[in-house]
């Protein structure tokens, strides 16, 4: 069986090739990428993420974003692995609740399992030659020696590339209409719910497994390792995720990392938490799975504290705009990507955070949630369209144009009410509108946060029917009135001149 596995995974070929796609659902990506000095980003490394959704039979869905490290080999088994292990007979609407978190939870033991079965041969010859001693052989001279022992270097190398890497996952199953979420490490999963009053609520299910995590430290120094210390450092093994899937170093080996060496047992498991059971009759809205690039993305940018509401005012801006939810998901992620660029080449306060970003994935799956009627706007480039702010910094006497990326509306109605200036201070209010987030009030419990806000229609506000034109040069004439903008700056650079158009 290990073989079989072996060459599957070497191999093109899908274990589940033959599963239906599930259609309300769409995906949308972003490769990883490091900016120069001169604001250009280039790609570090090839897509690592991968991502799973599937219709099964009697009522079942399967969904999952996989954030993978050091190679996709992780990512994309399990991906393969985990489908198969729950979609191929396993799970009917006959199975309890308590059957489902089993069928769950087993299913990722087998993931881990098999994928280390794939690589035991090269895990083997790893340790037989990490400790292979070169023989003594008068007949061999130094050279021949020399030659021999970097061969043995060489091939170390090939099989570490081979052997290394791990992926942490959310996991989203829908059976009976019935919701339940599974998560190993540090991805997300947003739900919307939209009540009959025009309310709008965000749940985040579960909390992320790292090392700021109360629980899994707790955890951790019941293993007898040194929560402080683990909560001081940040990263095990490179890593912030507590649990992971593969990544043989800290499975097998981790007595010889120094954090975790007087673990009395595996310190960082694949086992994953099963979070409630969230009843989706009647339920419209959206489900929301994102990877830890995506999310370290946003709150780089914008800051922690309202990402959450940020990235869903930003999916029901594009499901009120598009009739795809391909292109929903692609639009949200391009935002993002946008959005923390635009951070990184202004230089004001979040920039140093914002040098570089991960590979990104966001996956949605409505919910009774009804889509763009029509076609997507005529604006061949897409919709987005940069509204040059010139102004004069205060410590420079270059002028520097400042980019906000603003959504055009449809011929009818909405226009989005985030706050994607993402150079403005945070904080720095637009007069004639109101950001969602601003209106968007928080409570956090220690497995779920909450928030409300009021319906699809007042996330944003009205513009008049008649929509802006581009001209010539395919810009608008800017519709947001920039003069508290402009003069909460001049207040606080008073020594260095007002600001305003040059």
């Amino acid at each position: 069986m290990a073989a079989q596995r072996r060459n599957l995974m070497q191999s093109h070929q899908s274990w589940t090739d033959d599963l239906p796609l599930c259609e309300m659902c769409g995906v949308g990506t972003a490769t990883n990428c490091v900016y120069g000095s001169d604001g250009k980003g280039s790609q570090i490394h090839p897509n690592e993420d991968g991502h799973l959704r599937f219709r099964g039979e009697d009522g079942c869905f399967l969904y999952g974003v996989f954030n993978g490290y050091d190679g996709s080999r992780v990512a994309s088994f399990a991906s393969q692995c985990l489908t198969a292990e729950l979609l191929l007979g396993q799970l009917n609407s006959s199975h309890s609740d308590s059957d489902v978190r089993r069928i769950l939870t087993q299913a990722f033991d087998v993931v881990e399992k098999s994928y280390f079965e794939t690589i035991d041969d090269a895990l083997a010859e790893k340790a037989n030659l990490s400790n292979y001693l070169l023989p003594h052989n008068e007949n061999l001279s130094f050279h021949q020696l020399s030659a021999q022992g970097q061969k043995v270097q060489e091939r170390l190398k090939e099989l570490e590339l081979e052997v290394s890497g791990g992926a942490t996952a959310v996991v989203a199953l829908i059976l009976n209409d019935k919701l339940y979420i599974a998560s190993v490490g540090t991805n997300r999963a947003l739900l919307c719910k939209s009540s009959s009053d025009g309310q709008n609520q965000v749940l985040q299910i579960g909390r992320p497994h790292n090392t700021e995590n109360e629980e899994e430290l707790q955890r951790l120094a019941a293993l007898g390792v040194d929560s402080a210390r683990v909560r001081q450092t940040g990263l095990i093994s490179g890593q912030s995720s507590t649990r992971r899937l593969g990544d043989y170093r800290v499975k097998f080996n981790y007595n010889d990392i120094d954090l975790l060496s007087v673990a009395k047992g595996k310190p960082v498991i694949s086992e994953p938490e099963i979070h409630g059971v969230q009843s989706l009759e009647n339920v419209t809205g959206f489900l929301l799975l994102m990877s830890e690039g995506l999310i370290n993305a946003l709150e780089s940018a914008h800051g922690p504290e309202q990402a959450n509401q940020e990235i869903v005012a930003m999916v029901a801006a594009e499901l009120a705009l598009q009739n795809s939810l391909e292109a929903v998901a692609q639009s949200v992620v391009e935002r993002i990507k946008r959005l923390h660029h635009d951070v990184y080449v202004s230089g004001r306060q979040r920039a140093t955070f914002c040098s570089r970003h991960e590979d990104m994935t966001l996956l949605i799956r409505t919910l009774d949630y009804p889509l763009a009627e029509g076609g997507t706007p005529t604006n061949p480039s897409g919709r987005i369209y940069p509204v040059s702010v010139p102004y004069s910094n205060s410590l420079s006497t270059s002028k520097t144009s400042v980019m906000l990326s603003l959504v055009m509306p449809s011929q009818n109605t909405l226009t989005n009410g985030t706050n994607t200036a993402s150079t403005l201070e945070e904080g720095t209010p637009t007069p004639g509108s109101q950001s969602p987030t601003a209106t968007l009030q928080s409570t956090n419990t220690q497995t779920q946060s909450s928030s409300s806000s009021s319906g699809d229609g007042s996330l944003f506000r009205q513009r008049g029917s008649q929509a802006a034109q581009p001209d010539e040069t395919g810009r608008v004439p800017p519709y947001v009135d920039f003069t508290q903008f402009y003069r909460l700056w001049g207040s606080d650079h008073s020594e260095g001149g007002g600001l305003g158009p040059q």
